[in-house]
This record gives structure tokens, C-alpha cells and sequence, in this order.
């Protein structure tokens, strides 16, 4: 039930390319957002969220003038690493880009 979990939080549509980025270390909104192509100001609000409120993600408020905001990773999602780059070097020797990928033919009949 915890594997099922955690596959399910961290193999959520974009959930992976968020912490990712943090294993960096920390970034503004706008910096995530530049980082990660195609998401959505939307999906990368709800997935911060998600990921705050499982403990994943820390929301840091400096106070200065403007007030920034930077995201963080817990030792929580730190800990993370391990697991991300494993699935890293699997997805470069397994998974094949778009363009790799052959179009099937079709037999006629």
C-alpha cells in the first residue's frame, strides 16, 4: 500500500520534473516554472501544494520588499535522490525519445 502510494504521488504528471528541479536546490516560482517546459501555471501551483502538503516541498516567505517566495526540498524530498536518479539511468537506457521511436507499418492486405 505505501509503494502504491508513493508511486502514485511521485509518478503524478509533472511531480517528478518538480522535485527534480529542486534537487538543485531552491527556486522561485517563476525559475520552476522557466524549468520546466509545457507546465502550466495551474499544474505547477497544485503540484507544489500536493507536494507541500506531503512533506516533500518546503514554501519559504522572505520577507523582503518585494516578499519572494522560494520552494525548497525536506530531507523528506531529499531523500528522494536516490530513488530519481535510479529511474534516471533506466529512462536513458530504456525509454526512447519521441523522434526514436519507428511508426509501425502497415500490412496490406
Amino acid at each position: 500500500m505505501k509503494f502504491h502510494k508513493a508511486v502514485e504521488l511521485i509518478g503524478r504528471r509533472w511531480s517528478g520534473a518538480v522535485i527534480q528541479v529542486l534537487m538543485r536546490g531552491a527556486c522561485r516560482y517563476a525559475e520552476l516554472r522557466d524549468a520546466i517546459p509545457d507546465i502550466s501555471d495551474r499544474m505547477l501551483s497544485e503540484r507544489l501544494q500536493e507536494l507541500e502538503e506531503e512533506g516533500i516541498v518546503i514554501r519559504r516567505v522572505i520577507p523582503e520588499t518585494p516578499v519572494r517566495v522560494e520552494y525548497e526540498l525536506t530531507a523528506k524530498g531529499r531523500a528522494l535522490e536516490p530513488a530519481l536518479s535510479a529511474i534516471g539511468r533506466w529512462a536513458e537506457h530504456w525509454v526512447a525519445e519521441r523522434s526514436d521511436r519507428r511508426r509501425p507499418t502497415r500490412v496490406r492486405a
